[in-house]
């Protein structure tokens, strides 16, 4: 059976130029970078090869790109180091309802631990923040304001110039969550108006364990990890050379290849989404209709539950997900779709399917093919399609195409 992997939100294969970039750094180059000889020498070219390539490519200096372990760290890193070192100035920090687990939770630790004030800004019904909102809920106690750029759930798109203007404006300090945006779309530090980015190589073709912190020029943040002078003394931990080596030969490939790419995928996924729509009754999108990332549909199949659909399509060699991996282990409806008003049972019949450069037509073809099968049997099993074929009136009646 042929595996059709649709679930590259979550994360990637590394891309074979990657690899062959990175295996030197494991054999011959394998010297610490922080060492005076050659060997150490060796490799901390390399590292700050990398820093300059990645630096250009985001319209950044090349002394405000730190290396990490990954997206978490980074969110951690930029929040946590925002919040302690501007603590002085207030303990107020706004977000949104619908971040990653790696924002939120950073931030209710916080909230219980450190004493700081989290507002949460909602949502409208396709996940997007609205600016007005943020500005309104600032107060002279503000210091960070993070929201995230691309929504991993359902691929949304915020409107961070807007944001990041505000956040100017007021001189406050403005991190995004670029873990899903970062390789897929051209990206402008300076035009987004941020202070403090994050990015993970894994989402782009680059292997797991490696990250990036952007950290505006002059802004001073407090260090997670302390043990050495790494990183200009923002990092401690003798940096990851093959991995540095990756992720900045992932991000370049990624820039060659987006208009290419991007266009590509985005005619699977319109096929992909025409096709269900046309073919399955009480199919819906969850997100915007187009202010969204040409890779990714969430979707909603009401009278089913999402991780019996996953299973049955496990079974037939396709792999998609509930909405993030951090949290697949959990039963808890998506606190993504719940911020945008989508009800419980709604959202447990969710699946995520993002596409990459791997996907072909073919391989939709084949989704398309069996996933009504799966639909129909898995209702046929439910309880509350049973209601609905009875003509019992059920919280599905008001199904449409985009939530």
């Amino acid at each position: 059976m042929k595996k059709i992997y649709l679930d590259n939100n979550a994360t990637t294969a590394i891309h074979p130029d990657v690899l062959k970039e990175m295996l030197p750094y494991f054999e011959g180059f394998y010297g610490n970078p922080s060492s005076i000889h050659t060997y150490g020498q060796e490799t901390r070219k390399a590292i700050e090869d990398a820093r300059e390539k990645i630096a250009k490519l985001l319209n950044a200096e090349s002394s405000e790109i730190v290396f990490t372990s990954c997206g978490t760290e980074s969110n951690n890193h930029a929040i946590k180091g925002a919040a302690f070192s501007l603590q002085n100035k207030g303990k107020h920090i706004i977000t949104s309802k619908i971040e990653h687990h790696a924002v939120i939770e950073v931030c209710e630790y916080l909230s219980k631990k450190f004493g700081f004030e989290i507002t949460y800004i909602p949502v409208d019904k396709y996940g997007i923040v609205n600016p007005e909102d943020v500005k309104k809920a600032i107060t002279d106690k503000t210091i960070l304001i993070s929201i995230m750029h691309i929504n991993n759930e359902t691929g949304t798109i915020q409107p961070i110039e807007e944001i990041g203007k505000i956040a100017q404006e007021r001189q406050i300090v403005f991190h995004t969550d670029a873990v899903q945006s970062v390789g897929k779309i051209q990206i402008d530090v300076k035009k987004l108006g941020v202070s403090l980015l994050s990015l993970s190589g894994h989402k782009f073709y680059a292997p797991k364990g490696v990250g990036i912190l952007y950290v505006r020029k002059g802004l001073k943040i407090h260090s997670l990890l302390h043990g050495g002078s790494h990183e200009k003394n923002r990092r401690a931990g003798t940096e990851n050379v093959p991995y540095i080596v990756g992720i900045a030969k992932a991000l370049d490939i990624s820039h060659k290849d987006m208009a290419e790419e991007s266009k590509r995928i985005l005619y699977l996924r319109e096929k992909l989404e025409k096709g269900i729509l046309d073919k399955i009754e009480y199919s819906q999108i969850n997100g915007h209709p187009e202010n969204r990332i040409y890779n990714t549909s969430n979707i909603s199949f009401d009278f089913i539950e999402g991780e019996g659909l996953l299973l049955s399509l496990d079974m037939e060699g396709i792999a998609a997900s509930t909405g993030s991996a951090c949290t697949s282990g959990t039963l808890e409806p998506s606190h993504v779709l719940a911020a945008m008003g989508v009800s419980p049972t709604k959202s447990q019949g969710s699946i995520r399917f993002s596409l990459g450069r791997q996907n072909t037509e073919a391989e939709i073809d084949k989704l398309l093919e069996v996933l009504p099968n799966i639909v129909s049997r898995l209702r046929m099993m439910s309880p509350l399609w049973e209601d609905k074929q009875k003509g019992i009136e059920t919280q599905f009646e008001d199904s449409k195409k985009y939530h």
